[in-house]
């Protein structure tokens, strides 16, 4: 095949359960991508495995598929009881988690195996319940799997296999520890399947392969850029008033159909909304004081083409897999190359093509010399030209909420009043 993110392996060609093979037909899966192609047949012997790819090649159905095969091929224990996971995967943010157990239920549907979710912001007793009742395998974030944890909720000595999922992230948000004890209380290397995956292999994570799992056999997928072959990437330097004008007549001239703008602060993120919605885009909001519910139906709106454009700040740029995204707008360049792969990860997924366009600002331009040396390759840049620079309708008028603790504007008018009124009585 020409694809280079898809390679000639089918599932099918693996010893695999026949009730996996039907659910990844089902999901529309039929050739391995080179990370899947590499460790699905190492896994299913029973062989620990720590694998390297670049985000968006298909690491999730590659850990899901071996796990949901080990179970299968390996019952469990008579003595298990029903609040006992045979399973724990294990992944850095919330978003990341709802998409491994979507993927999972996906995958799984004929297993008749059942999946637990538990993350933090929303759901707590429902989650919590969820687990007293017993699931077989449970996906969630370190933080509210050990609260559980902790109540006795659940324990983890039936466990036989663990996932570990973006592990450099892991490493990255503090989660170290949190990992680090979980697995302590799970079976020994050797009596259990351990898989972990992430962008890269590095010293750190070798040293925690090295101490939790069992000889685990390196499966390294190298991409000859860190950021996906398909995606066009280009750099505009604009005038800061230039920002909103270029963006709304690259959107324009471009005609993109599902897009997202990055933006690195939660202000400049409402601002930018506010002008695509007063220019007649539908965009939705995306940073981290979105409540989780919230969050969840935006994004769901959002796959379903409710909304064109989602404005987001870093918060959905790890973990977030929406398909078909055609454009990632960098309104703000990130301050780090990691930050500027992982959002422009967000396109081009799994063999698709994508555009990632940067604008290079007053204030943040100085940001690319060290994108550009971590990626390995110039960014090509195009001019800023008139007819690229639209004319703007007025912005959406917004009812600035105020901050958490800080009283509206009338109250405190209303106490300035009624404080001169009491000075006055005095």
């Amino acid at each position: 095949m020409t694809d280079t993110n898809i390679t000639d392996i089918r599932f099918d060609q693996f010893d695999l359960d026949s009730r996996i093979i039907q659910g990844l037909t089902d999901t529309g899966f039929e050739f391995c991508t080179p990370i899947q192609a590499e460790s699905i047949p190492i896994a299913i012997t029973g062989q620990d495995v720590a694998g390297e790819a670049q985000t968006g090649t298909g690491k999730t159905a590659a850990f899901m598929v071996a796990c949901y095969d080990y179970l299968l091929k390996h019952p469990a224990s008579d003595t298990r009881r029903a609040n006992q996971p045979r399973a724990l995967i294990l992944a850095p943010t919330r978003e990341l988690a709802i998409q491994i157990h979507k993927d999972a239920l996906c995958i799984g549907k004929y297993t008749k195996l059942t999946l637990g979710l538990a993350y933090g912001g929303t759901g707590y007793e429902q989650q919590r319940q969820q687990l007293t009742d017993g699931v077989d395998i449970l996906i969630g974030t370190p933080g509210r799997i050990i609260d559980y944890f902790k109540q006795h909720v659940f324990d983890l000595k039936a466990c036989q296999c663990v996932v570990l999922d973006e592990a450099d992230r892991m490493f990255d948000l503090g989660f170290i520890k949190d990992i680090r004890y979980l697995l302590n209380r799970c079976p020994d290397p050797d009596k259990r399947l351990s898989l972990l995956f992430s962008a890269t292999l590095s010293h750190r994570i070798g040293e925690l392969a090295y101490d939790h799992m069992n000889e685990p056999e390196e499966v390294r997928i190298k991409a000859n850029t860190k950021t996906a072959d398909k995606v066009k990437q280009t750099v505009y330097y604009p005038a800061n008033d230039e920002k909103i004008p270029l963006l709304l007549g690259l959107m324009k001239s471009l005609e993109t159909k599902r897009s997202i703008v990055f933006i690195n602060t939660k202000r400049v993120a409402e601002n930018v909304d506010a002008w695509l919605e007063g220019n007649g885009i539908k965009s939705a909001l995306l940073s981290g004081d979105v409540p989780q519910k919230k969050r969840q139906t935006l994004l769901k709106k959002f796959e379903d083409g409710e909304f064109d454009v989602m404005v987001a700040t870093d918060v959905a740029a790890r973990g977030l897999h929406v398909p078909e995204i055609s454009h990632v707008f960098n309104y703000d360049l990130p301050q780090s190359g990691e930050d500027y792969v992982h959002r422009v990860g967000r396109t081009a997924r799994a063999g698709a093509s994508g555009a990632a366009i940067s604008f290079a600002c007053e204030d943040y331009a100085h940001y690319l010399m060290d994108i550009e040396e971590y990626i390995g390759h110039r960014v090509n840049n195009e001019p800023v030209s008139a007819e690229l620079l639209a004319k703007p309708k007025p912005r959406a008028k917004r009812e600035r909420r105020p901050r958490p603790g800080q009283r509206s504007n009338q109250g405190n008018k209303h106490r300035r009043h009624s404080g001169n009124r009491n000075q006055n009585r005095r």
